[in-house]
This record gives C-alpha cells, structure tokens and sequence, in this order.
C-alpha cells in the first residue's frame, strides 16, 4: 500500500489495482461468500423445502401416514415409560397398612347403615303420611267434630287393654269420648287428666259395644276378651243367620258409640257350652296395635232406647194442701 502511494505516477491500471486492494484491506476477512451469506442461503433453502412438503403432505397427507405408522414404535416406549409410576403405586396398594383399610372399611360400613336408616326413615314418615290422609278423609266423610291425638303409650296385658293419648282435658277431652281411627272403633276414654288421657279399646275384657250384623241385621253386644285381642258375640240366637265374614256395625243403642261404624268382621261362629245360644269370635276393624294417630269424637249419638223416665214433681206451692188451709183460716 506504502508503495503505491509513494508511486504516484504509476500508469491508471496499476491506481485502480492499488484502489481494490486497499478495500480488501479494509473490510479484514469480508468476502464475496462469507458464512453470514451461506447461512441465509441454507435458511431459504430450508424454508422453500417445507414449503414443498406442506403442499404434497396436504394434498397426498403422507405425512399423516408416516406419523400413524411411527405410533407403533413409539407407543411402547411410552409404556415401558410409565411401567415404573405404575409399580409404585401397585406397592403402595399392596403394602398399605391393615389399619387403614380397617378403618376405610368400619367406615363405609357406618356411611351404608346411615343410608338404609334414612331410607328407612323416609319409608315410616310415607305411611304415616298416608295413615293421617286416611285419618282426615275419615274426617270429612263423617261431617262430625273430631279431635285429632296421637298414642303415647299402650298397655295389652291379660287383664286390661288400655291407650294413653297425649291431649287431656285442657284440650277439652271429656270420659266417655269414642275413639276412632281410620278404620273403625278402637274404644272411649275412661279417664281425663289435665294433658292426657287413658282409653279403654274394645278388646278391653271390662268393654261391651251394642253392635248389629251388617248383613242380616241381627243385634247383639260384643265383648273384649283375653284372646289374642278378640271380641266375643256370645248371645247370638241360634235361630240368627250368622256366618264367618259378616262386617259387625254399631247399632247405636245405649247412646254411646254412635250407630253405623265398624266395630269388627266374625271369624269363626260355633255353638255355646248352654246349646241355647251361638257363640261367634270376631277380629276388631281398628288397627289396635299399628294405629299411632287416632280421632275423638265429640259429637255423641243420640240415645235411642227408651225415653228416660221423667223426674217427678209435686203440685205448686200456690196449691199445696198446707197453703190451702192456711187462706181458708184468713177467711
């Protein structure tokens, strides 16, 4: 370079080799092809080559073939890949303590229990449900004044039949009130205390109900008896058409129970030890050991005996003997 500087009368030629080689100079290893100029080649390169591929893959969706045939080498690497997560938590199942499993075990059995107990809870409230339906349908079909109660405690031993109801007389309950439910006469009060009250049921061996036979209209009373919860017919003529199956009504008679409510059906009839009667068992119509509910009555029927006799009274004091003589004096 020093010496074409110092050459200045060289001929043009020489100048412009001179020039050339000065800008070798400064551009250091700059070339015509330098590796920045090979890289953006490749890069186009490259580029126009996936170009191609995404053309022929979309129209002859090769690629989708390769891929779908690559799955079979592939897919059992991803296996042997998960073989250990999957042994690992097969040891953990089978080393888990017998305590846990215990427990998990005691529990779900108390989570089953639960469940059954409040379906079966659901199952109770339905038919009582149901029962109190019947117990107002009852209510509006007989167009009386009812007292609704519920039972609270019940005594079937040999010698009484009894019920306890949980309204009294601060509720206006009164002895001698008929006790029904939705099926027929289960009994009367016999004693009213201030919020309770006791029942006698007709199976009652103190108790005696005027009844009438549906069917043929015979009349006769039924008794309570210690025979499983039966009522007795023991005074059933032996002339009378009476067989197993006849409903049992109350006739009315004695003012008490009012006429025309079920009272049982006959179970059986034979004749009695005297020969002059028929004697005739028969189931109640009430539900005496199922009912929970029940109804008072307290409209009472109207006596249908005979008239009671009337209370005698003397002659009025203006005309007593006494007060006659007395005036006859003053005159």
């Amino acid at each position: 370079m020093h010496a074409c500087m110092a050459d200045s009368s060289a001929v043009p030629a020489a100048q412009q080799f001179c020039r050339f080689e000065m800008a070798l100079t400064r551009d250091g290893n700059q070339t015509l092809f330098s590796a920045s100029m090979a890289g953006t080649l490749r890069l186009i390169v490259y580029l126009a080559l996936a170009c191609v591929l995404m053309v022929f893959d979309h129209h002859g969706h090769w690629l989708a073939k390769a891929r779908y045939g690559a799955a079979f080498v592939i897919e059992p690497a991803y296996r042997l890949a998960g073989l250990p997560s999957q042994a690992i938590d097969n040891l953990q199942v089978a080393f888990a303590s017998r305590k846990k499993l215990t427990e998990q075990n005691r529990r779900l059995r108390q989570d089953l229990l639960l469940a059954n107990a409040r379906l079966n809870r659901m199952a109770a409230v339905a038919k009582q449900n149901q029962k109190l339906k019947q117990l107002l349908e009852t209510q509006r079909t007989l167009g009386m004044k009812v007292q609704l109660a519920r039972l609270i405690d019940v005594d079937l031993g040999t010698y009484r039949h009894r019920i306890m109801l949980n309204v009294g007389s601060n509720q206006g309950v009164t002895p001698g009130q008929v006790i029904i439910d939705a099926n027929g006469i289960m009994g009367q009060v016999v004693e009213a205390l201030p919020d309770t009250c006791v029942g006698m049921l007709i199976t009652d061996p103190d108790s005696a109900i005027p009844v009438v036979i549906e069917r043929t209209g015979v009349r006769t009373v039924a008794h309570g008896s210690r025979q499983g919860g039966r009522l007795l017919l023991p005074d059933i003529p032996v002339s009378a058409d009476v067989r197993a199956g006849d409903r049992l009504l109350t006739s009315g008679l004695g003012g008490r129970y009012p006429p025309g409510f079920p009272v049982g059906t006959i179970a059986s009839v034979k004749p009695g030890a005297s020969g002059m009667f028929l004697r005739a068992v028969a189931q109640p119509a009430a539900h005496l050991k199922r009912s929970s509910n029940v109804l008072l009555l307290r409209d009472l029927a109207p006596p249908m005996g005979p008239p009671a006799p009337a209370i005698p009274m003397g002659p009025p004091v203006k005309l007593a003997p006494e007060a006659v003589q007395a005036r006859r004096g003053e005159s």
